[in-house]
């Protein structure tokens, strides 16, 4: 398996994904096989930061009392440009269809990817 970049689950301001080289699928989840085709040691790359909002639920209601001072917050499934969903924070007046742009902002003491419309 190639090496892992550093992305935002290890405190970096990045977001990486594997890619495959005999399909050309991209997954998010990271595995030492490609989920599509099943072919050994996908390549890690770093994303963009360029995606669309497929899905997004606003969150009223705190999980934990480290997440209460975050509430309402928004999780937003968003699909990458480079072909991948993910799920992230996101801005309260996300919608569907938007496009948006990763940044990084602390969540209850940890790093996370957040989208925002893109300007």
């Amino acid at each position: 398996m190639s090496e892992k970049l550093a992305d935002w689950t290890k405190g970096a301001e990045a977001i990486a994904y594997q890619s495959c080289g005999a399909c050309g699928k991209a997954q998010y989840f990271h595995r030492s096989f490609c989920a599509a085709c099943g072919a050994p040691d996908p390549v890690e790359k770093r994303a963009s930061g360029r995606a669309m909002v497929y899905a997004t639920s606003l969150v009223c209601r705190a999980a934990t009392p480290e997440t209460r001072a975050h509430v309402p917050y928004n999780i937003v499934l968003a699909d990458a440009a480079e072909g991948f969903r993910m799920m992230a924070h996101g801005a309260n007046d996300l919608a569907i269809g938007d496009k948006v742009t990763a940044s990084y902002r602390l969540f209850a003491g940890r790093l996370v990817p957040y989208f925002e419309k893109t300007r």
